[in-house]
């Protein structure tokens, strides 16, 4: 491991110069790339300076020791010694898990899609409960949200709704979302008092870029139409909204959010490169034992990867077995506690998949 962290010291070093020299900068689209690749690069050696200066620290300490000292001091450089010893291990820990490999995708935006399952009216109602739930995190986080398509029920459910997240990082720390969301709770429309179980399923893709896929205009059927509200009435009087058909695998996408159909095409045009991405990461992972991505679970759509109980007040996660009881603050958007227990579950399986590589 020491070994690889003074080949990323100095590789960090090289970009240094490198992101500094005019005739770099010159060719923007390079100079971009390796200012990217040096900041991914500088937390890790910014932690493996601190681990070496720990260390030269301890060293100084301990020779200090072998000297005739007062007792006073001794007892003070004995206290930092042990400070030196506990910081020297922490930042071992964390320089392992730095240097896990990284899913590519982590630091991009995402799409989100949510769909009423099983249960009606009421899973539709829940779908509309987890997308205020997503917006309002996206808020504590710093994150943009912007609405591609919706298809809204009568009574403020939703039968589907894809919406994109914009941030650092939003794809690192959504990517366990995919699959079904139970919820068990008592509908409005219930008389009896009995409770239901609806289930939704949630989607979350990566954006790509126009590289990362590559259409055939020739593969696609696009079909305009006049957008429509609630009941299926037309709530405009022009054909913006769109309708995108990737013939070759039969995938379907329409967007109407935006008046302007040339901005409906490209909504429409971003969430489908963004699902052909993930068909084709799947396809390669076929046969393979572990997740492409190492995540927690499948993230299989049919999934069911959590349960949300309205009458206990509580969540639970199936696949690292952790209940909340902070129901309402939790759909409010406060959904970190779990994230962080699936992020720590990846890379404690991530380092046992690696070995116990040891400094």
């Amino acid at each position: 491991m020491l070994e690889r962290l003074n080949f990323i010291e100095n590789k960090y070093e090289e970009l240094s110069i490198k992101i500094s020299d005019p005739s770099v900068m010159a060719d923007q689209k390079e100079w971009q790339r390796l200012c990217r690749e040096h900041s991914e690069l500088e937390t890790i050696v910014t932690k493996y300076r601190e681990y070496k200066d720990a260390e030269e620290s301890l060293e100084a300490d301990k020779e200090m020791l072998q000297e005739k000292i007062e007792a006073e001091l001794k007892e003070m450089v004995e206290e930092e010694i042990k400070e030196l010893q506990e910081k020297i291990e922490k930042s071992k820990e964390e320089l392992k898990i730095l240097l896990l490999p990284k899913d590519p995708n982590d630091s991009k935006n995402v799409f989100v899609e949510i769909r009423g399952g099983a249960g009606g009216e009421e899973a539709a109602l829940f779908a509309a409960n987890l997308f205020r739930m997503y917006t309002r995190y996206a808020e504590r986080r710093g994150f943009k949200t912007e609405i591609m398509s919706a298809n809204e029920t009568d009574i403020g459910g939703f039968k589907e709704v894809v919406f994109m997240i914009k941030g650092e990082g939003a794809y690192s720390r959504l990517k366990f979302e995919s699959g079904a969301h139970r919820v068990q709770r008592v509908p409005d429309t219930e008389s009896s008092g009995r409770i239901h179980t609806s289930t939704s399923t949630v989607a979350v893709l990566p954006e790509v870029e126009d590289v990362d896929v590559e259409i055939n205009p020739n593969d696609l059927r696009i079909d305009v139409f006049r957008a429509s509200g609630h009941g299926g009435q037309c709530v405009n009087t022009t054909d913006s909204a769109v309708r995108i058909t990737h013939l070759p695998s039969g995938m379907v996408v329409s967007c109407q959010d935006e008046k302007s159909q040339l901005k409906n095409k490209e909504k429409a045009m971003k969430v489908l490169r963004a699902r052909l991405y993930e068909k084709a990461q799947e396809e390669r992972s076929k046969g393979i034992a572990e997740d492409r991505k190492s995540q927690v679970g499948t993230g299989d759509r049919s999934e069911r990867i959590r349960t949300y109980n309205f009458p206990q007040g509580r969540v639970t996660d199936h696949r690292v077995g952790v209940t909340l009881y902070k129901l309402d603050s939790f759909l409010d958007g406060d959904i970190d506690d779990i994230i962080d227990a699936l992020i720590t579950e990846e890379q404690a399986e991530k380092m046992k998949a690696m070995g116990t590589d040891t400094m």
